[in-house]
């Protein structure tokens, strides 16, 4: 793995969890064909590393988006930006 993508993106995902299953399902895109975002370093280059270099490119995201009903849900007794 390449750890200066990994920092990269760590820095553009700061949220573990979140970056961790972004990766995962974009590593499952390209493993069932979809085309990279960016060229690959060399050509035996992991399909993980190629996602780090889109997220540290800028050029893959994600964001949590919650309804006004959602962060009013009944039985809730805690802030609801935590939840994924």
């Amino acid at each position: 793995m390449n750890m200066d993508y990994l920092n990269t993106a760590e820095e553009k995902i700061p949220n573990t969890p979140l970056l961790v299953n972004l990766i995962s399902y974009r590593t499952r895109q390209l493993n069932a064909g979809a085309r990279p975002m960016v060229k690959a370093d060399h050509p035996e280059q992991d399909n993980h590393d190629i996602v780090l270099k889109e997220i540290a490119e800028g050029l893959l995201t994600a964001e949590m988006i919650f309804s006004k009903d959602e962060a009013q849900a009944p039985g809730i007794d805690f802030e609801t930006s935590i939840l994924l």
